[in-house]
Protein backbone atom coordinates (compact mmCIF):
# COMPACT_ATOMS: atom_id res chain seq x y z
CA UNK A 1 0.00 0.00 0.00
CA UNK A 2 1.54 3.20 -1.04
CA UNK A 3 1.67 6.44 0.97
CA UNK A 4 -1.03 7.86 -0.97
CA UNK A 5 -3.70 5.31 -0.33
CA UNK A 6 -2.51 5.58 3.36
CA UNK A 7 -3.75 8.76 3.49
CA UNK A 8 -7.01 8.13 1.89
CA UNK A 9 -8.22 6.24 4.76
CA UNK A 10 -5.64 8.34 7.16
CA UNK A 11 -6.92 11.00 9.64
CA UNK A 12 -4.08 13.01 8.63
CA UNK A 13 -6.36 13.95 5.47
CA UNK A 14 -5.72 17.45 5.43
CA UNK A 15 -9.10 19.35 7.19
CA UNK A 16 -8.39 22.28 5.60
CA UNK A 17 -9.18 20.84 2.13
CA UNK A 18 -13.07 21.28 1.08
CA UNK A 19 -16.00 18.49 1.35
CA UNK A 20 -16.27 17.90 -2.04
CA UNK A 21 -16.07 18.08 -5.62
CA UNK A 22 -17.79 18.66 -9.03
CA UNK A 23 -15.59 18.37 -11.59
CA UNK A 24 -17.04 20.00 -14.55
CA UNK A 25 -16.44 20.40 -18.72
CA UNK A 26 -18.82 22.09 -21.01
CA UNK A 27 -18.54 22.35 -24.86
CA UNK A 28 -19.83 25.82 -26.41
CA UNK A 29 -20.08 27.69 -29.80
CA UNK A 30 -17.22 29.61 -29.44
CA UNK A 31 -15.10 31.83 -26.83
CA UNK A 32 -16.79 35.16 -26.69
CA UNK A 33 -18.41 37.10 -24.03
CA UNK A 34 -22.31 35.92 -26.60
CA UNK A 35 -21.07 32.57 -26.55
CA UNK A 36 -23.35 28.95 -25.71
CA UNK A 37 -23.12 26.42 -23.61
CA UNK A 38 -24.15 23.38 -25.75
CA UNK A 39 -23.24 20.45 -23.42
CA UNK A 40 -22.53 19.74 -19.97
CA UNK A 41 -20.73 17.36 -17.81
CA UNK A 42 -20.08 17.09 -14.22
CA UNK A 43 -18.70 14.27 -11.55
CA UNK A 44 -19.35 14.29 -8.11
CA UNK A 45 -16.70 13.24 -5.97
CA UNK A 46 -16.22 13.26 -2.38
CA UNK A 47 -13.34 15.04 -0.01
CA UNK A 48 -10.62 12.77 -1.30
CA UNK A 49 -11.67 12.96 -4.56
CA UNK A 50 -13.57 9.60 -5.13
CA UNK A 51 -16.20 9.43 -7.99
CA UNK A 52 -19.76 9.58 -6.64
CA UNK A 53 -21.76 9.94 -9.78
CA UNK A 54 -21.86 11.81 -13.06
CA UNK A 55 -24.38 13.63 -15.29
CA UNK A 56 -24.09 14.93 -18.16
CA UNK A 57 -26.78 17.11 -20.73
CA UNK A 58 -26.96 18.39 -24.23
CA UNK A 59 -28.08 22.26 -24.68
CA UNK A 60 -29.80 24.21 -27.08
CA UNK A 61 -27.64 27.02 -27.81
CA UNK A 62 -30.47 28.86 -29.67
CA UNK A 63 -27.75 29.49 -32.44
CA UNK A 64 -25.40 28.38 -34.39
CA UNK A 65 -23.54 25.82 -32.85
CA UNK A 66 -19.85 26.84 -33.83
CA UNK A 67 -16.65 24.87 -34.67
CA UNK A 68 -18.63 21.22 -34.81
CA UNK A 69 -14.98 19.87 -36.31
CA UNK A 70 -13.88 20.27 -32.53
CA UNK A 71 -17.24 19.12 -30.38
CA UNK A 72 -18.98 17.48 -33.20
CA UNK A 73 -22.82 18.63 -32.42
CA UNK A 74 -24.57 19.83 -35.03
CA UNK A 75 -28.03 21.80 -35.11
CA UNK A 76 -29.56 18.84 -35.84
CA UNK A 77 -28.05 16.85 -32.91
CA UNK A 78 -28.91 20.04 -30.87
CA UNK A 79 -32.32 21.25 -31.48
CA UNK A 80 -34.30 18.99 -29.52
CA UNK A 81 -31.70 19.39 -26.42
CA UNK A 82 -33.42 21.25 -23.53
CA UNK A 83 -32.87 24.97 -23.12
CA UNK A 84 -30.33 26.18 -20.26
CA UNK A 85 -33.19 27.00 -18.18
CA UNK A 86 -34.43 23.83 -18.68
CA UNK A 87 -31.04 22.31 -17.07
CA UNK A 88 -30.15 24.92 -14.64
CA UNK A 89 -31.42 23.45 -11.58
CA UNK A 90 -30.08 20.35 -11.64
CA UNK A 91 -26.99 21.86 -12.65
CA UNK A 92 -26.84 23.79 -10.15
CA UNK A 93 -27.90 20.77 -7.69
CA UNK A 94 -24.74 18.99 -9.12
CA UNK A 95 -22.29 22.31 -7.99
CA UNK A 96 -23.72 23.52 -4.83
CA UNK A 97 -21.65 23.14 -2.06
CA UNK A 98 -18.50 21.95 -3.58
CA UNK A 99 -15.82 23.06 -5.37
CA UNK A 100 -15.46 23.75 -9.39
CA UNK A 101 -12.83 21.97 -10.67
CA UNK A 102 -12.03 22.40 -14.49
CA UNK A 103 -9.14 22.66 -16.81
CA UNK A 104 -8.46 25.99 -17.14
CA UNK A 105 -11.46 26.50 -15.14
CA UNK A 106 -11.72 30.41 -15.67
CA UNK A 107 -12.99 29.90 -18.93
CA UNK A 108 -15.55 27.34 -17.69
CA UNK A 109 -17.04 29.18 -15.16
CA UNK A 110 -17.09 32.25 -17.00
CA UNK A 111 -19.51 30.49 -19.25
CA UNK A 112 -21.78 28.46 -16.62
CA UNK A 113 -21.93 32.35 -14.72
CA UNK A 114 -22.86 34.15 -17.89
CA UNK A 115 -25.88 31.51 -18.33
CA UNK A 116 -26.80 31.87 -14.99
CA UNK A 117 -26.49 35.43 -15.76
CA UNK A 118 -29.01 35.37 -18.44
CA UNK A 119 -31.61 33.01 -16.69
CA UNK A 120 -31.52 35.47 -13.77
CA UNK A 121 -29.95 33.00 -11.46
CA UNK A 122 -26.86 32.86 -9.76
CA UNK A 123 -24.46 29.06 -9.72
CA UNK A 124 -24.08 28.14 -6.29
CA UNK A 125 -20.62 28.04 -6.76
CA UNK A 126 -18.39 29.76 -4.33
CA UNK A 127 -14.77 28.09 -5.02
CA UNK A 128 -12.88 26.62 -7.85
CA UNK A 129 -9.83 25.43 -8.92
CA UNK A 130 -8.08 24.85 -12.15
CA UNK A 131 -6.09 21.65 -12.30
CA UNK A 132 -3.78 23.74 -14.42
CA UNK A 133 -2.36 25.45 -11.57
CA UNK A 134 -2.58 22.91 -9.30
CA UNK A 135 -0.22 20.71 -11.45
CA UNK A 136 2.09 23.65 -11.66
CA UNK A 137 2.09 23.60 -7.77
CA UNK A 138 2.74 20.14 -8.02
CA UNK A 139 5.31 20.78 -10.64
CA UNK A 140 4.35 17.83 -12.54
CA UNK A 141 6.66 17.32 -15.40
CA UNK A 142 4.37 18.10 -18.19
CA UNK A 143 5.32 18.63 -21.32
CA UNK A 144 2.59 21.44 -21.71
CA UNK A 145 -0.78 22.19 -19.84
CA UNK A 146 -2.64 20.41 -22.44
CA UNK A 147 -5.79 18.11 -20.79
CA UNK A 148 -3.86 15.18 -22.85
CA UNK A 149 -0.78 15.71 -21.26
CA UNK A 150 -1.92 15.83 -17.25
CA UNK A 151 -4.30 12.28 -18.69
CA UNK A 152 -1.18 10.82 -20.23
CA UNK A 153 0.77 11.62 -17.33
CA UNK A 154 -1.43 9.47 -14.48
CA UNK A 155 -2.16 6.86 -17.31
CA UNK A 156 -5.69 7.95 -18.06
CA UNK A 157 -6.95 7.25 -21.28
CA UNK A 158 -9.05 9.84 -23.25
CA UNK A 159 -12.01 7.90 -25.59
CA UNK A 160 -13.63 11.10 -26.99
CA UNK A 161 -11.75 14.49 -26.68
CA UNK A 162 -13.65 17.55 -27.00
CA UNK A 163 -16.94 15.70 -25.44
CA UNK A 164 -18.00 17.01 -22.39
CA UNK A 165 -18.68 13.66 -20.14
CA UNK A 166 -15.69 12.48 -21.53
CA UNK A 167 -13.57 15.18 -20.60
CA UNK A 168 -14.94 15.38 -17.59
CA UNK A 169 -14.27 11.72 -17.08
CA UNK A 170 -10.34 11.84 -17.51
CA UNK A 171 -10.27 15.36 -15.73
CA UNK A 172 -11.59 13.36 -12.90
CA UNK A 173 -9.31 10.60 -13.47
CA UNK A 174 -6.51 13.02 -13.24
CA UNK A 175 -8.01 14.77 -10.01
CA UNK A 176 -7.96 12.27 -7.55
CA UNK A 177 -4.39 11.47 -7.96
CA UNK A 178 -3.07 15.13 -7.68
CA UNK A 179 -5.41 15.96 -4.63
CA UNK A 180 -3.83 12.65 -2.97
CA UNK A 181 -0.14 14.13 -4.48
CA UNK A 182 -1.08 17.52 -2.86
CA UNK A 183 -2.32 16.08 0.72
CA UNK A 184 0.62 13.95 0.99
CA UNK A 185 2.80 16.89 0.23
CA UNK A 186 1.14 19.44 2.42
CA UNK A 187 0.58 21.71 -0.83
CA UNK A 188 -2.18 24.27 -0.03
CA UNK A 189 -4.95 23.80 -2.64
CA UNK A 190 -5.20 27.16 -5.29
CA UNK A 191 -8.81 27.79 -4.91
CA UNK A 192 -10.06 30.69 -6.65
CA UNK A 193 -12.96 32.63 -5.25
CA UNK A 194 -16.35 32.50 -8.04
CA UNK A 195 -18.01 35.82 -8.04
CA UNK A 196 -21.52 35.83 -10.19
CA UNK A 197 -21.34 37.86 -13.10
CA UNK A 198 -23.42 40.53 -12.02
CA UNK A 199 -22.64 42.95 -14.46
CA UNK A 200 -23.71 40.90 -17.65
CA UNK A 201 -26.40 42.08 -19.53
CA UNK A 202 -28.60 40.53 -22.13
CA UNK A 203 -28.68 43.70 -24.75
CA UNK A 204 -27.57 42.54 -28.22
CA UNK A 205 -24.26 42.85 -28.48
CA UNK A 206 -23.40 45.24 -31.81
CA UNK A 207 -20.05 46.11 -32.10
CA UNK A 208 -17.60 47.70 -34.95
CA UNK A 209 -15.68 45.40 -36.93
CA UNK A 210 -12.70 44.64 -35.45
CA UNK A 211 -13.80 45.35 -32.15
CA UNK A 212 -15.51 43.38 -29.34
CA UNK A 213 -16.88 44.45 -25.80
CA UNK A 214 -15.52 42.90 -22.82
CA UNK A 215 -18.62 41.88 -20.09
CA UNK A 216 -15.43 43.24 -17.78
CA UNK A 217 -16.27 46.66 -18.83
CA UNK A 218 -14.16 49.79 -19.35
CA UNK A 219 -12.73 50.83 -16.17
CA UNK A 220 -9.35 50.39 -17.21
CA UNK A 221 -6.76 48.21 -18.77
CA UNK A 222 -3.88 47.85 -16.67
CA UNK A 223 -3.02 44.52 -15.35
CA UNK A 224 -0.19 43.31 -13.24
CA UNK A 225 2.52 41.40 -15.91
CA UNK A 226 3.19 37.46 -14.84
CA UNK A 227 6.89 36.27 -15.26
CA UNK A 228 6.42 33.21 -17.46
CA UNK A 229 9.31 30.86 -19.06
CA UNK A 230 10.99 31.70 -21.55
CA UNK A 231 9.78 30.72 -24.77
CA UNK A 232 11.97 27.88 -26.27
CA UNK A 233 11.66 28.68 -29.80
CA UNK A 234 13.15 30.92 -32.24
CA UNK A 235 11.09 33.79 -33.12
CA UNK A 236 10.95 33.06 -36.81
CA UNK A 237 9.51 36.54 -37.61
CA UNK A 238 6.51 38.63 -38.53
CA UNK A 239 3.46 36.79 -38.64
CA UNK A 240 2.61 37.33 -42.27
CA UNK A 241 -1.81 37.47 -43.07
CA UNK A 242 -3.26 34.45 -44.75
CA UNK A 243 -0.66 32.38 -43.37
CA UNK A 244 -0.54 30.29 -39.96
CA UNK A 245 1.18 31.37 -36.69
CA UNK A 246 4.86 29.44 -36.12
CA UNK A 247 5.70 28.84 -33.08
CA UNK A 248 8.30 31.52 -31.45
CA UNK A 249 6.22 34.18 -33.07
CA UNK A 250 6.27 37.22 -30.83
CA UNK A 251 2.41 37.91 -29.71
CA UNK A 252 1.33 41.47 -27.29
CA UNK A 253 -2.05 42.27 -26.59
CA UNK A 254 -3.71 45.43 -26.12
CA UNK A 255 -6.94 46.35 -24.31
CA UNK A 256 -9.78 44.44 -23.14
CA UNK A 257 -10.63 40.90 -24.40
CA UNK A 258 -13.96 39.53 -24.30
CA UNK A 259 -11.94 36.38 -22.76
CA UNK A 260 -10.27 36.71 -19.98
CA UNK A 261 -6.44 37.68 -20.94
CA UNK A 262 -4.33 35.11 -18.99
CA UNK A 263 -6.61 32.72 -20.39
CA UNK A 264 -5.53 34.13 -23.94
CA UNK A 265 -2.15 34.33 -22.96
CA UNK A 266 -1.74 30.77 -21.29
CA UNK A 267 -3.45 29.28 -24.64
CA UNK A 268 -0.94 31.08 -26.56
CA UNK A 269 1.73 29.88 -24.64
CA UNK A 270 0.66 26.27 -24.66
CA UNK A 271 0.71 26.84 -28.31
CA UNK A 272 4.45 27.48 -28.32
CA UNK A 273 4.09 31.66 -29.11
CA UNK A 274 6.08 33.99 -26.94
CA UNK A 275 3.33 36.40 -25.29
CA UNK A 276 5.70 39.91 -25.04
CA UNK A 277 4.41 42.38 -22.48
CA UNK A 278 5.36 45.37 -24.97
CA UNK A 279 5.56 46.09 -28.60
CA UNK A 280 9.20 46.57 -30.39
CA UNK A 281 10.65 45.92 -33.96
CA UNK A 282 10.82 41.89 -33.02
CA UNK A 283 7.09 41.59 -32.12
CA UNK A 284 5.77 39.33 -34.47
CA UNK A 285 1.73 39.98 -34.19
CA UNK A 286 -0.06 42.60 -32.19
CA UNK A 287 -3.57 41.27 -30.95
CA UNK A 288 -6.63 43.88 -30.23
CA UNK A 289 -10.13 44.95 -30.38
CA UNK A 290 -9.49 48.27 -30.81
CA UNK A 291 -6.70 48.61 -33.79
CA UNK A 292 -7.69 52.63 -33.65
CA UNK A 293 -6.62 53.79 -29.97
CA UNK A 294 -4.20 55.57 -28.71
CA UNK A 295 -1.74 52.80 -26.52
CA UNK A 296 0.97 52.79 -26.58
CA UNK A 297 1.33 49.26 -28.21
CA UNK A 298 -1.36 50.60 -31.21
CA UNK A 299 0.92 53.41 -31.49
CA UNK A 300 4.27 51.64 -31.71
CA UNK A 301 2.27 48.58 -33.65
CA UNK A 302 1.63 51.28 -36.15
CA UNK A 303 5.61 52.97 -36.44
CA UNK A 304 6.75 49.41 -36.95
CA UNK A 305 4.54 47.96 -39.35
CA UNK A 306 3.88 45.17 -37.11
CA UNK A 307 0.94 43.36 -38.06
CA UNK A 308 -2.47 43.56 -36.15
CA UNK A 309 -5.39 41.02 -35.47
CA UNK A 310 -8.24 41.05 -33.90
CA UNK A 311 -9.29 38.65 -31.14
CA UNK A 312 -11.36 36.61 -32.78
CA UNK A 313 -9.13 36.25 -35.95
CA UNK A 314 -6.39 35.42 -33.22
CA UNK A 315 -8.41 32.51 -31.70
CA UNK A 316 -8.79 30.94 -34.82
CA UNK A 317 -5.38 31.34 -35.19
CA UNK A 318 -4.36 29.39 -32.44
CA UNK A 319 -6.14 26.62 -33.62
CA UNK A 320 -3.41 25.95 -36.33
CA UNK A 321 -0.26 27.05 -34.92
CA UNK A 322 2.84 25.25 -37.03
CA UNK A 323 6.03 23.64 -35.20
CA UNK A 324 9.08 25.74 -34.95
CA UNK A 325 11.87 24.91 -37.53
CA UNK A 326 13.61 22.27 -36.07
Amino acid sequence: MTMLDDLTTAATWPAAYPQGYAVVDVETTGLARDDRIISAAVYRLDAQGNVEDHWYTLVNPERDPGPVWIHGLSSDVLEGAPLFPEIAEEFAARLDGRVLVAHNAIFDWQMIAREYARAERTAPVRQRLCTIALSKELALPLPNHKLESLAAHYGVVQQRAHHALDDARVLAEAFRPSLHAAAAGGVRLPLLECRPLTEWTDSPVTPRIGYQASYRGGSGTWRASRKRPACPHPNPGRYAPDRPLKQGMRVAFSGDTSVDRELLEDRAVEAGLHVATSVSRLTSLLVTNDPDSATSKTVKAKSFGTPVVDEAAFTQLLRDVTPADG
